[in-house]
Order: C-alpha cells, then structure tokens, then sequence
C-alpha cells in the first residue's frame, strides 16, 4: 500500500520545481531590466540605478523615458502572455490567441477613427485621447461579443463567443482599411506606426493607467488557474467537480479583455507574445496552469522587456517598431515547429 509519505512526495517534488522555474524566471527579468535600464541612444551610470544623478540629463532620460517605458514592457508584456494563457486553456487549444474575441480590432478600429476622422488632436491631448480611444473600443466589442454570447440558446457557449470575435475581427478589418484608404499621408504613417505596434509613447499618465488596470486584471487571471485545469478535463466533468463554468468563463474573458484592450490602447498591435510564450511554455513545463500561469507572466514581461531594448539600439539613434521584432521571431519559431513536424 502507498504510504502519506509516498504520495506526498511528489507534490513536494513539483513544489519545488515550480519554485526553481519562476525563481530563474524572475532573475533573469531583473537581469533584461537592468540590461535594458542602462543601455539606448543615451547611456546611463550604473550609478542612476543607485540613485545618484550626476547630470540632469540622466535624471531626465531615467525618470521620464526610460523608467515609465521598462514599466509599460514589463506590464504589458505580463498581461499580454497571461491573457494568451488563459485562452488557451479556455478554448483547450494551445494554439489560441487573445485576440481572438475581436478586442485588438476593436481598439485598432477606434484608434483609426480618432486619428482619420476627429484630426487625431495634435501634442500630448491627442496622445491620450488615442489611449482613450483604443480603451473604449476594446471595452465596446467586449460588450458586443458578451451580448450576442449571453443571447445564445446555450446561454453563451465557446462557440458562440468565438464567432462572433471573428466576426468582430473581420468587420472592424474592413473598417480599418476604409479608412486607412481615406487617410492623408501623415495620419498613414501615424496608422502604420501604431499598428506595427510600438513603446516609444510610454509616459506617465499611460503607465498609471496599466499600474491601476493590469495588476488586478493578472491577479484574477492567476486565480483562475484552477479552475483552467478543471476545464481541461471537459465541461460536465468541471461542472461536476462544482465548478461554475460560465462565471468562470466571464470572468477570465472580461480580464483578456481589459488587459489586451488597454495594451493595445497604450502601445498598438504587439503580436504572438500571447502566442509564443505560453504555447513555448507549455511545451516545457507542462499544461498545469498553476506553474504555467505565473511563469507566463514573467515570461511575456521578459520577452517584451529584451524585444524593446533591441528595438531601441539595433538601430539607434532611430528605432525599430517592437511589434516587426516580437512577429519576426514568432513567425520564425512556429516555422521552425512547422518544418521540424514535417520532417520527423
């Protein structure tokens, strides 16, 4: 007979592995922060981390460039890879994207009509009303798709959402590029650049925006671990257990939501972070979410975190749009995935 010690042991075992994993993951984020702290078309002291400023412009660049830009990374990156998660384990298909209820093209499309259609607003005004803008377009299509959802038969089932994200998707595509069509030549450009997605605009009142909305939105999603792996065994045997699928179900697509919709609000269209991270992880670590939830977080932080150093010295002074480097990479490794599928 197994004895308590035996069958403890291998939670033990697992504990401890899942503390070695976030712990090296944590390390090495602090690491590409600091990396990325020092480094860019102005290098900074070690010193400016310790808290001498020996120039005003090393006060300047730290504490209005740099320090708000590592933090929108950090916690974009962050929410970005946990909604990624979440959908995956919500659809169980490890190839799921957040962006699949519509909200990146909500968001898109209300930016688009703010800068084509209202002027865009010049200065800092029109910065911010871009991020309002791409906020409350993803919030509208979150509406949208539960409504259709909850005015189902099957009282708003996976399907049932899913369609009409892609629905979604597709008409705020086609709008987007109704009015990328009527754009003049600077708003194109300024669509474009938005669009290949950027932190260049990382200031402070962005940054306190994602410090009030992206905490809580993680804290919910890493609550939702356990009963993302309920899920997994299928929806009676979840209901069985006690779990209330649809609450459940709300829940986590509202904090995708919010999270994804204020990203793209505050940095554009940053893609296959929510993709490669936790389909990567997984791969690794298993497809327990207790382990892969967290470890997505700081994954995705440190992803986007080393993707916007790069950008920002592989050709400095000028800058790369970080969305063409996290895309070049993504779209890499599933080909690599895909070819190495096909030729073993």
């Amino acid at each position: 007979m197994m004895t308590v010690a035996m069958l403890a042991d291998p939670i033990r075992r697992a504990s401890r592995r899942r503390r070695r994993v976030l712990t090296a993951l944590a390390l090495l984020l602090v690491l590409a922060l600091v990396i990325a702290a020092l480094t860019g078309a102005v290098g900074l002291s070690p010193r400016v981390l310790l808290g001498e400023m020996p120039a005003p412009m090393d006060a300047y660049v730290w504490w209005q460039l740099r320090l708000p830009r590592l933090l929108a990374a950090t916690l974009i990156g962050a929410v970005l890879a946990a909604s990624g998660t979440a959908m995956q384990g919500l659809f169980r298909n490890p190839l799921a994207d957040p962006t699949l209820l519509g909200v990146a093209s909500g968001a898109g499309l209300a930016v688009a009509v703010w800068i084509v259609l209202l002027g865009g607003m010049g200065g800092q005004f029109g910065l911010y009303g871009q991020f309002v803008a791409g906020f409350l377009g993803a919030l509208f299509i979150t509406v949208v798709v539960f409504t259709l959802g909850s005015r189902a038969p099957e009282g708003g089932s996976l399907t049932t959402l899913l369609l009409a994200g892609l629905v979604l998707n597709t008409l705020a595509g086609a709008a987007g590029g109704l009015l990328a069509f009527i754009a003049n030549d600077q708003q194109l450009r300024q669509l474009s650049l938005w669009g290949m997605g950027t932190l260049a605009h990382s200031l402070w009142p962005g940054v306190i925006a994602a410090l009030i909305v992206v905490p809580p939105t993680l804290w919910v999603l890493a609550r939702s671990s356990h009963d993302l792996d309920l899920l997994q065994l299928g929806e009676l045997t979840a209901f069985g257990a006690g779990l209330n699928v649809i609450r459940m179900r709300r829940g986590v697509v509202i904090a995708t939501a919010l999270g994804v919709g204020l990203s793209v609000a505050l940095v554009g269209i940053i893609g296959f972070i929510g993709l490669l991270v936790p389909h990567t992880l997984r791969l690794w670590l298993g497809p327990g979410h207790r382990l892969l939830m967290p470890a997505s977080m700081l994954g995705g932080a440190l992803l986007l975190v080393v993707a916007d150093t790069l950008a920002r010295t592989l050709a400095s002074p000028a800058e790369i749009p970080v969305g063409l480097l996290t895309s070049i990479v993504g779209g890499s490794y599933f080909l690599w995935l895909l070819l190495r599928r096909r030729f073993h």
